[in-house]
């Protein structure tokens, strides 16, 4: 737990000093384009309406609160993806790779410690979010507290289990843009954050049952828009997957470190 918050603290100070305010207000915004931007679509486009196959498909008719919890729930994964999946990768670039496998401070809590500063980094964007889509008439539709902490930690462990993945994939390569964009475009398509997976070809649905954030997000939909609460089988899902690739994450970092630092050499 202190690497973990050694870590956490770590980051904030370093965003805090490195980065320039207009770097924050850019993501601030992007929570008020987003909405803005889907307020106008379904005006527009839809006026002012959904369609029946998406009320059936989706669970629900209210189509601004599908995309605040999508745009919500792809803030949050993507965060974690640049902090923690990155953070390994910007240990080579910066040639302290060698110091930190050579160091008594496990894995598990230095990559927690990311994980929780992009948890709470992303909290500020999800809040401006929100406060955009409540001022457009948005009303979620929670099952209770309960419900949604289990949606909200399932996503996490998703994630968590997806970004360790990624690291090793990273430092091996030696590459992190196109990976990182690889996969934002891939769970963006078969993950269900801007529209139903049933709107998908067969074979691409059962291919996002491969992405631990697909059965997430099930869950986080149920509870969040249709109101009906968490469906049991999909959090089994999201816990199994998220369990397997964090493990797998793990057990392949060794190997994966050992390679990355053959090749700097």
């Amino acid at each position: 737990m202190v690497v973990a918050w050694a870590t956490l603290r770590r980051s904030w100070l370093v965003t805090r000093r490195a980065y320039p305010w207009t770097y924050f207000v850019g993501n601030l915004l992007l929570g008020v384009l987003t909405m803005g931007l889907a307020y106008l679509g379904l005006r527009v486009l839809g006026g002012g309406e959904v369609g029946a196959e998406f009320r059936e498909k989706s669970g629900t008719g209210d189509y601004l609160a599908y995309i605040a919890v999508g745009a919500a729930a792809l803030m949050f994964v993507k965060h974690c993806i640049l902090w923690t999946g990155k953070a390994m990768i910007q240990e080579q670039r910066e040639g302290t790779m060698g110091a930190l496998i050579v160091a008594p401070a496990r894995r598990l809590p230095y990559l927690a410690g990311f994980s929780m500063f992009s948890f709470t980094a992303v909290a500020l964007e999800v809040a401006v979010l929100f406060g955009c889509a409540t001022l457009l008439g948005v009303r979620l539709a929670p099952t209770g507290w309960g419900d949604g902490l289990l949606a909200v930690a399932g996503l996490a462990l998703a994630v968590f289990g997806m970004s360790v993945v990624l690291s090793n994939v990273m430092i091996v390569a030696g590459e992190a843009h196109i990976t990182q964009n690889s996969v934002f475009y891939a769970i963006a398509v078969l993950s269900g954050f801007t529209f139903p997976r049933p709107y998908l070809p067969e074979a691409l649905q059962w291919l996002g049952e491969v992405v631990p954030v697909t059965a997430a997000m099930d869950v986080v939909r149920g509870v969040f828009n249709a109101g009906t609460g968490v469906d049991p089988g999909r959090l089994a899902a999201t816990l199994l997957i998220g369990l397997l690739y964090t493990t797998a994450g793990f057990l392949a970092m060794p190997w994966a470190e050992r390679r990355a630092m053959e090749r700097s050499y």
